[in-house]
């Protein structure tokens, strides 16, 4: 019996100890887990969204399903576009805003009441009947009829009225039509209000969305040219008044996600952009020239906890760079780039790089300086005396770093690269970073770097200028037509626009209007570039050289 306890004891110690080990293995995979998962900042239980009412259907099935899979209430009030705005000018409150046209979010915007604007999709405005068109309306000529009983949006309270106006103005019904709604049919705050007339039998015609008119099986739409003009887009603001901006951000990516919100309006005869798809954290990855890393660390930091997303940025020499892109697209690898900022458009501007990214926007610029040790002892004072005998130089590495290129480019210009390759360069760097050092350590005499470069240790070392149009590199910003951020991407661009000090204290020279980022963003679909000052194409620098 003794031994049949024993036995029954180490066999229950045996059960209790593999239940103990599952238990930590469990916690171990949980942590883990989490630690391969990135932080989900601004969490928040409740989200308030002014939302045109015109739009009240695909945003409940939206604000439904994002509640069911991260337990946020979305709280939607509804009214017409112009209605919301005074609500949100007067209140302050709020978190989004989703009127029925961007002009609304543009102004509101304008005004400091708006930040961050995401596309979501497109209508146009048309001509509404009942089913079987009993009127037989063709045009815009048949509303005007005696016995045609009208309704319209009040252009003052709802964006379908306000693109109304601005077509019908322009071809010169207006007028008559404003007449006939006011005499026998009506003004209507919303849309829906007027597909609703229409559906009834209140009024025989109105001008509604395409979209709201598909949702509607009781009516038909009807295309006219007097108001082909009015395609309005759809686009969610984020209310500067948002005191969640990370949490209010994330639904408005879930709004505008191709494979989460986008859907709905497909689904109810919008016709959404070609949105970003659905991450609930996402991950982009920018490669940036060396050279810019200054400027752009304080940016992308803020940018990542703003929007509550991962930027992994790689820095390195250009050619390096555009070696992994090569490699990556050569082994259909993931990892390659959503985004590019390089040193100088020398590295975007090649084959097949230029074929991979969207057009360039050239953000800033710097010098290529001769730096020395401080005082200058050599007594160097131009390219020229670089060639001295005993003058120890190091240069960036052609092939590996666009300093290396430009450096390559200014020196066969002026007939003296092979000469000081052949007796003077101690040694090549694989980037811009590691040249300044060479004069501070004392390993060279001199070097060719960036200005910006030789900021942060100006105490050590002198700074020679290079009086030639060659000695310029510009730093383009671009984004990758394979990325499924490019919304995102946009939106980080926008940050730098806005982010010009940044680069100023860093020692580049903004090439940015002041104007750049008021600009709104355009479809990814259309492969335009981010929306700023035209770029400059290639350098006239490099139209020049040999």
């Amino acid at each position: 019996m003794f031994q049949q306890r024993k036995r029954s004891g180490a066999a229950n110690l045996v059960y209790v100890l593999l239940a103990a080990v599952l238990v930590i293995v469990a916690a171990l995979a949980v942590a883990l887990g989490r630690l391969g998962r990135p932080a989900l900042k601004g969490k928040t239980d409740r989200l308030f969204v002014f939302c045109a009412a015109g739009v009240r259907q695909p945003m409940e099935r939206i604000a439904k399903a994002y509640e069911q899979e991260y337990g946020v209430a979305i709280q939607l009030q509804y009214g017409g576009s112009s209605t919301l705005f005074s609500q949100i000018k007067v209140g302050k409150t709020g978190d989004l805003y989703l009127p029925g046209d961007d002009s609304y979010t543009d102004l509101a915007h304008q005004q400091g009441l708006v930040e961050e604007r995401i596309p979501v999709a497109r209508m146009r405005p048309v001509v509404a009947v009942q089913r079987g068109n009993p009127k037989r309306i063709r045009g815009i000529e048949d509303l005007l009829g005696p016995d045609v009983r009208v309704a319209l949006g009040n252009p003052e309270q709802t964006a379908v009225g306000r693109a109304a106006r601005r077509c019908l103005e322009g071809s010169g019904h207006w007028a008559g039509l404003q007449e006939r709604v006011t005499r026998s049919g009506v003004f209507k705050p919303t849309v829906p209000e007027v597909a609703n007339d229409i559906k009834l039998g209140s009024v025989d015609a109105g001008i509604i969305w395409d979209a709201t008119a598909s949702q509607y099986p009781e009516l038909e739409a009807i295309e006219v040219p007097e108001l082909a003009s009015g395609e309005a887009e759809i686009t969610v603001g984020l209310l500067t008044a948002s005191r969640q901006p990370t949490a209010a951000l994330r639904f408005a990516r879930y709004v505008a996600a191709r494979d989460r919100g986008l859907r709905e309006f497909a689904a109810l005869g919008y016709r959404p952009v070609d949105g970003d798809k659905w991450a609930e954290v996402p991950q982009l990855t920018f490669f940036a020239g060396s050279v810019n890393r200054r400027s752009l660390e304080p940016i992308i930091k803020k940018f990542e906890q703003r929007e509550g997303v991962v930027i992994n940025t790689i820095y390195n020499g250009c050619g390096i760079l555009t070696a992994q892109m090569r490699a990556i697209r050569d082994n259909q690898q993931s990892g390659f780039p959503d985004m590019y900022m390089a040193c100088d458009v020398y590295y975007l501007d090649i084959d097949p790089i230029r074929d991979w990214f969207q057009e360039a926007v050239n953000v800033s610029h710097t010098d290529i300086v001769i730096a020395v040790q401080k005082g200058n002892p050599k007594g160097i004072r131009s390219l020229v005396d670089l060639a001295r005998p005993g003058i120890r130089l190091v240069i960036g590495q052609p092939e590996q770093c666009t300093i290396g290129a430009l450096t390559r480019q200014l020196l066969e210009h002026e007939g003296l690269y092979e000469r000081l390759l052949a007796h003077n360069v101690v040694a090549q760097t694989a980037s811009s970073a590691m040249l300044v050092p060479n004069v501070t350590t004392g390993s060279a005499d001199a070097v060719l770097a960036y200005y910006t470069d030789t900021l942060a240790e100006r105490d050590k070392l002198d700074v020679i200028p290079i009086d030639s149009p060659l000695a310029k590199a510009v730093q383009p910003f671009a984004i990758a037509r394979s990325s499924e951020f490019k919304y995102l991407a946009r939106r980080l661009f926008e940050t730098i626009v806005r982010s010009r000090e940044c680069f100023e204290s860093a020692g580049f020279i903004w090439q940015l209007d002041d104007t750049s980022g008021a600009t709104p963003v355009t479809s990814p679909a259309q492969e335009e570039a981010p929306q700023a000052k035209p770029p400059a194409g290639k350098r006239a620098a490099q139209a020049t050289a040999p």
